[in-house]
């Protein structure tokens, strides 16, 4: 390889290169030298292409270094590379001919301490809180007593056996278990389809959905807890329409879970403390209440008694009040004979004198009168001048109707003379009235023949005159003369019906 870099100006012989060619022995020298090496160094530039591939740059205060993750490894680290994340990188050097530089080639990247990762979950939290997720005016109450609960943990640790004993003791309930990592690369994807998928249960379902959801982890380092920080479990935390209470680790350890939750427990135990209240304890409160109820409707009966009591003291006695009215019913119970004999003597002696005035010869009188009135007015009712008006109807329809005959005949004259003068000039116009002044019509069959060259191609002919028409077979030679007389046009059996009087012609009347 050294004679790549040898002075070319020691003479003119020395033997050129493609730029490949050199682009390739860069490469090998720079790989020979730098195998694998850990960097430790801040992010700058980040991109996340569509590939999966994650493109960025390492630098200090002074210089810069770029550096590519493979799809495989970005999809393995623990946490999403940020700009200003200080971490340690390992991995090879390499160039990249196609631009003329050179890259690290990453294979595993961690943070640099725990001051990095709280220096990046500060600014997450910042960013989140701007976003209104940690707001508490959005935080639902948790339910009194939940039918069911369902818990996002590990099916296998101590968390879950530590949630049911508790619940077992506090106060039974049916519990979902939904199994997730609880830390690790598939921790954040895995608890965050486990809130969600809580959330797209169908009330009422074959499986029923959680009236409550508990997202449960044990202790552990910043490293072991970091799922549980990243912004989609975050995110799926705060828009969980199910009540969610987070207990992840002791009572020590936070994470953005625990802001964006609905409730927070400072362990799996207390949370299951906060889902349900203690069923003796609900049993004897019940009955405090029960009792209390029972002295407060007694002490009110027994106020409301004496109240009672206190009142009917002060109230007159029945017999008093009832003396009055007595003395009145008696007293009009003496006068009512009276009164009745008093009305009736007084009625009977008005119909005596309304009847004095009912005699006979009154009533005849009236009769006899509106009798006379009647006749006089029936004489006013004669036939005669109802007769003389009949006469007189009639001899204006006879007039009418003969002006109207009149009328009608004329019109039919006129059109009958139309008619007649049309049909002549129809058979003037005809073929037929030709015929008669010696013309003829060539036929072929139905027909008519006009050329030569049409009659060439007949093979038979007929020619008709005015009184029939005559057969020719086989071009000219006559056949049997057969006359066929042509049929005269039938006379109509009836003349059209005139059509309605034209404005023009007058009215009948």
């Amino acid at each position: 390889m050294s004679e790549l870099f040898d002075d070319p100006r020691e003479g003119e012989n020395a033997p050129e290169f493609s730029v490949s060619e050199l682009s390739g022995a860069i490469k090998k020298v720079i790989e020979g030298n730098f195998g694998h090496v850990r960097i430790r160094a801040e992010i700058g530039r980040v991109s996340f292409p569509r590939s999966g591939h994650v493109y960025l740059d390492l630098k200090d205060d002074k210089s810069v270094i770029a550096g590519v993750m493979w799809k495989g490894v970005a999809s393995k680290l623990p946490m999403r590379p940020e700009e200003g994340m200080e971490v340690v990188a390992t991995g090879r050097i390499t160039t990249f001919g196609g631009q003329s530089k050179y890259q690290i080639v990453i294979e595993s990247m961690k943070p640099a301490g725990v001051g990095a990762l709280m220096a990046m979950l500060e600014k997450r939290k910042a960013q989140l809180s701007a976003e209104g997720l940690f707001d508490p005016a959005r935080k639902k109450p948790l339910p009194t007593l939940p039918s069911v609960i369902g818990v996002v943990t590990s099916p296998s640790g101590a968390v879950i056996r530590d949630i049911l004993h508790r619940l077992r003791d506090r106060f039974p309930r049916k519990v979902l278990i939904w199994p997730v990592a609880v830390q690790g690369e598939k921790c954040a994807p895995e608890v965050t389809r486990g809130i969600e998928g809580f959330n797209k249960m169908t009330p009422g379902g074959a499986l029923p959905r959680p009236d409550l959801i508990i997202v449960a982890r044990g202790g552990g380092s910043v490293e072991d807890l970091w799922g549980f920080n990243e912004e989609s479990v975050v995110r799926a935390a705060a828009a969980s329409d199910i009540p969610l209470i987070s207990a992840v680790g002791h009572e020590t350890d936070t994470t953005l879970i625990d802001f964006a939750s609905d409730k927070r427990a400072p362990t799996p135990t207390a949370a299951a403390e906060l889902a349900v209240p203690v069923r003796l304890e609900m049993l004897a409160w019940v009955d405090e209440q029960g009792a209390r109820m029972t002295r407060a409707l007694e002490q009110g009966v027994t106020q409301r008694g004496q109240r009672l009591r206190d009142l009917a003291r002060a109230l007159p006695r029945a017999e008093v009040l009832l003396e009055t009215p007595r003395q009145r019913l008696d007293r009009a119970a003496e006068a009512l004979p009276r009164a009745l004999r008093t009305t009736v003597d007084t009625r009977r002696l008005k119909l005596t004198e309304k009847a004095a005035g009912l005699r006979p010869n009154n009533l005849r009188r009236m009769i006899d009168g509106k009798r006379s009135e009647f006749g006089r007015r029936a004489d006013r009712l004669s036939v005669q001048p109802i007769k003389r008006d009949i006469e007189s109807k009639k001899d204006r329809l006879a007039s009418v109707s003969h002006r109207f005959k009149t009328a009608a005949d004329a019109q039919i004259s006129v059109w009958s003379t139309k008619l007649d003068g049309l049909e002549r000039l129809r058979q003037t116009l005809g073929y037929e009235a030709t015929l008669e002044r010696g013309y003829a019509v060539v036929w072929d069959g139905e027909t008519v023949v006009t050329n030569t060259k049409a009659a060439e191609k007949a093979t038979s002919l007929e020619i008709q005159f005015a009184d029939g028409r005559h057969v020719l077979v086989e071009g000219d030679q006559p056949a049997p003369t057969a006359v066929k007389k042509t049929p005269e046009k039938a006379a109509p059996k009836s003349k059209p019906k005139p059509k309605s009087e034209s404005p023009d012609q007058g009215s009948l009347f």
